[in-house]
């Protein structure tokens, strides 16, 4: 099966980041490696030691993937992107809405829209641009 996943990439803050996410999407963190634990090969520079190398986030319906820059390449900061979420339950997006935008920046907050019952979009605490679905619309109303 072919499937599609985001990559996201922090500067120093991706444990912190994904257990953040499992704990307010209540997924399971399957994977937290730094560059330190990879075998073989140069080590890392001291500064990235501790740093994630590969985090791998599962959800019944979608995993995420992320990790540090590695040694020497400059952190950008996520540009061009944004995570989508749809939820069936309007009460469960504004929980997760709500969650991800303490600490973060609000672009739009949870309304109605012509597509879903709710909608909104907040850059949460890690700089993450999130755009949150509640339940769909049926079309055509």
């Amino acid at each position: 099966m072919t499937q599609l996943n985001a990559y996201l990439s922090f500067d120093g803050k991706c444990a912190e980041a994904m257990k953040f996410y499992a704990e307010v999407l209540g997924a399971k963190l399957e994977a937290l490696i730094t560059y330190g634990q990879v075998p073989g090969g140069e080590p890392p520079p001291a500064s990235h030691a501790d740093r994630i190398m590969h985090a791998y986030l599962v959800h019944e319906g979608f995993a995420l993937m992320a990790g540090d820059t590695p040694p020497g390449i400059p952190y950008k900061g996520i540009q061009g992107v944004m995570l989508a979420l749809s939820f069936n339950e309007n009460a469960e997006a504004q929980r997760v809405f709500a969650a991800l935008a303490e600490g973060g920046q609000v672009q739009m907050p949870m309304g109605e829209t012509f597509w879903a019952e709710q909608f909104g979009m907040v850059t949460d605490r890690y700089g993450v641009p999130w755009g949150i679905n509640g339940a769909p619309k049926p079309m055509g109303q």
